[in-house]
């Protein structure tokens, strides 16, 4: 048979270029095909790889890697939109555990590593279609030719056709998924420095809830980079088109905030790009293997939606469903008994441990949007407004008409909701 490997990986991102990389380091042959002109041309995400699950595929990666900045600050506003309330965690260069990436130039740096250890990379190449025989994957129809495979693995991102037409999973729904949006905008390397209190290769990221998504799911971000700065924005699909909302417009309007325009000023714009995000969360994921097939990455809607992780989701998925190929390759059967052991391994990793946590937050917080993203936001800035604020009005006063607030502003119903939601939450994710 012509074009025949032993396994094919669909999608160059970090979940493909793991798991191909960790078949070729078995001596297994394994071809990597790619949509795009390279490896990372069609990638996008906010702006931060983890060290620890790179370090578990690349354990060399910090010293010869495209890095930007080493992630040693990292921030959380909460905005209205006049004001803000900032939490920041500083560590030191040596705990540090992230680092922000241009995802061109790091994913095809990934591609390289995956090369010279023998992966044959096929780009530019778009699979349109899934081969099946006998209800078995045997391998993909690209444009211009068919290519085998005893296994097949999908990392095609959120929007997986492939893994829709292997019968592994349904349409996604808009809340399920959220639009994210990013500019990267170029700035001196000593304006970043001076605007985020950095030094040169020191790294910031900054979490933004609130305004300008006020009372709706959806958060905003900034990464620094080393002459440049990432800002953009992640809003569930569905309040985008209930609202009838253009994300361009709410992002301008994170950008023209008091407390973010000074930290992008005069800075140019060098590219935009926008991307769907799986906010589905463990109870979305999808049926994850079959007969002769994998799903990796965010096209098996791998991603901690609190935590903001999912290229280290990707990588170590990946990786583990490089594992199970290979186990599938000495035994001779590629059927769905044998690459169930994929779902077995993710089931004992951190991976679904954390996100079975997780499993209701989205529901939740769909439910309570307007009280987590809104209204809390709001009281806790006007109450760092009363607090700070020398007026000479007394204080007990003050917080007494403050904490009346919640019961006049709010019913108690709803109060009450609000905090069985949160002790509910709590209680899945600590038992």
């Amino acid at each position: 048979m012509e074009n025949k490997t032993q396994v094919i990986v669909v999608g160059g991102g970090p979940a493909g270029i793991s798991a191909a990389v960790t078949i070729a380091r078995a001596n297994k042959n394994v071809i990597l095909i790619e949509r795009g002109n390279f490896c990372g041309s069609k990638n996008v995400f906010g702006g931060a790889v983890y060290t620890k699950p790179i370090k578990e595929i690349f354990p060399d990666f910090e010293e010869n890697a495209p890095l930007e900045r080493n992630n040693i600050k990292h921030k959380y506003m909460l905005l209205t939109e006049h004001e803000d309330t900032t939490v920041s965690y500083t560590s030191d260069e040596e705990s540090s555990n992230s680092y922000t990436v241009i995802r061109a130039k790091f994913d095809r740096w990934l591609a390289e590593q995956a090369k010279k250890e023998g992966v044959t990379l096929v780009t530019q190449t778009l699979v349109k279609n899934l081969i099946i025989e006998d209800n078995k994957i045997v391998g993909v129809k690209t444009e211009l030719e068919d290519y085998y495979a005893d296994i097949v693995i999908l990392a095609d991102g959120v929007n997986s056709l492939l893994a829709k037409e292997a019968g592994l999973r349904h349409n996604f729904e808009p809340k399920d998924v959220a639009l994210g949006i990013k500019e990267i905008i170029k700035l001196d390397t000593d304006k970043i420095n001076e605007r985020f209190n950095l030094k040169d290769n020191e790294g910031c990221i900054t979490e933004i809830v609130g305004y300008p998504m006020n009372g709706m799911l959806g958060l905003g971000y900034m990464y620094t980079n080393k002459n440049s700065v990432t800002i953009g924005l992640g809003i569930a699909l569905d309040e985008l088109t209930e609202k009838k909302l253009k994300p361009y417009e709410v992002l301008d309007k994170l950008k023209e905030h008091p407390s973010i325009s000074p930290l992008i000023k005069d800075g140019e714009l060098l590219e935009y790009s926008a991307h769907l995000i799986p906010e589905g969360g463990y109870n979305k994921i999808p049926q994850l293997y079959g007969n002769g097939v994998m799903v990796v990455g965010d096209a098996a809607m791998l991603v901690n939606n609190l935590h903001w992780e999912g290229t280290n989701l990707a990588m170590i998925s990946g990786k583990l469903a490089g594992e199970t190929a290979i186990e599938a390759i000495e035994k001779h059967d590629f059927s769905k008994n044998v690459l169930k052991l994929y779902k077995e391994k993710l089931d004992n990793s951190f991976i679904m441990k954390d996100l079975k946590s997780y499993k209701n937050l989205m529901p939740t917080m769909h439910k309570r949007r307007a009280s987590f993203t809104d209204y809390y936001i709001k009281k806790i800035n006007s109450f760092f407004k009363d607090f700070t604020a020398v007026d000479s009005i007394v204080k007990r006063d003050k917080f007494r008409n403050f904490i009346k607030s919640f019961f006049t502003d709010r019913s108690i119903s709803e109060l009450a909701k609000d905090g069985f939601a949160g002790i509910k939450l709590l209680w899945e994710i600590l038992k």
